[in-house]
């Protein structure tokens, strides 16, 4: 079998395809369909933006490099089992790993995507599982009135996963006129006028985004933080209403279990859940415009320049 080719950050200005090294340990190959690339998180992590003490925190499974560059890095990837126990080739599953074209991982690491789910669409796993911990996080029960600021890949599938809970009245606010016209052709409320929020989404990135969510929301309302800022310092006003109306600033991070729910959930219970969310075909709305592998240096050129607006970019593999 030739060598696996992944994509590198060599360089906070520079990606590359180059080969990867063979995992010890593995008993299983995959051959790679698609892999999404949450814009994000990854255009701070090909600008060398990952603080010295976030970095032990950020490793990927099978990720090589380090986060000081070069690196190869990505967290949601969908391939076929080419090798391994006979119970799972041919099957399509899931996995934590790096954009990378041939994958020697291990069996326990991965999950079978059931078969309702295209593969397309169960790209959107690794996402999926933070917006639902943010929703764990935030407490939103029926009738609250939400606002939702940042329509990106995690605002819009958070949004999503807050617009099937019955009565929840959901409000979207984004600042660039394209992700808004997204939103509302996706069904979702735009802000026309600001109300009390009993509680705000962050997804902007931003700290702009942050005040909006922290003005917003009512007495006592709370802003779940979802947007990851790696080393760019944010300024916020603490100043007027966020003290005398007892607001709170709730984080909110994919890697741990919320604690209320430790006794009974890991993380392949979520996991789980996850897929059958994606069973609904609603979350092909959100997958976003495709790429062929060898086109990823370019997009992520596009990437560090902040020029593109889509949700998120899917690889193709040939």
């Amino acid at each position: 079998m030739r060598k696996a080719r992944a994509l590198w950050h060599i360089s906070a200005q520079e990606s590359v395809i180059a080969e990867a090294k063979d995992v010890a340990g593995t008993d299983c190959v995959v051959k790679s369909g698609y892999s999404l690339v949450s814009t994000g998180t990854e255009r701070l992590i090909a600008q060398g933006k990952v603080p010295l003490s976030m970095q032990n925190q950020m490793g990927v499974p099978y990720m090589e490099g380090s986060f000081s560059l070069p690196i190869k890095y990505g967290y949601s990837l969908v391939g076929e089992v080419i090798e391994g126990p006979t119970d799972l080739l041919g099957k399509q599953v899931h996995l934590l790993h790096p954009h990378q074209d041939i994958c020697r991982v291990k069996v326990n690491e991965l999950t079978v995507i059931p078969s309702e789910i295209p593969a397309r669409r169960a790209t959107l796993a690794s996402n999926m599982e933070t917006a639902l911990n943010a929703v764990w996080d935030s407490g939103v029960s029926i009738g609250d009135r939400v606002l939702l600021v940042g329509f990106g890949i995690i605002g819009s599938l958070t949004a999503r996963l807050l617009q099937a809970i019955p009565g929840v009245e959901l409000a979207i606010y984004d600042t660039h006129p394209g992700r808004s016209a997204l939103a509302k052709s996706m069904g979702f409320t735009l802000v026309e006028s600001f109300q009390a929020y009993d509680m705000a989404f962050h997804c902007s990135g931003s700290g702009g985004g942050l005040q909006t969510c922290i003005d917003q929301v009512g007495k006592e309302g709370k802003v779940i933080e979802l947007s990851w800022y790696g080393e760019q310092a944010v300024n916020i006003h603490l100043g007027s209403s966020f003290h005398y109306q007892r607001k709170q600033i709730i984080s909110s991070q994919v890697s741990q279990i919320p604690a209320k729910k430790q006794a009974r959930w890991d993380y392949q219970r979520r996991k789980q859940v996850v897929m059958e969310l994606l069973k609904n075909t609603l979350f092909d709305q959100h997958i976003g415009a495709s790429i062929p592998f060898d086109q990823t240096p370019d997009l992520f050129d596009k990437i560090r320049k902040g020029e593109l607006s889509e949700l998120s970019w899917l690889i193709e593999y040939s």
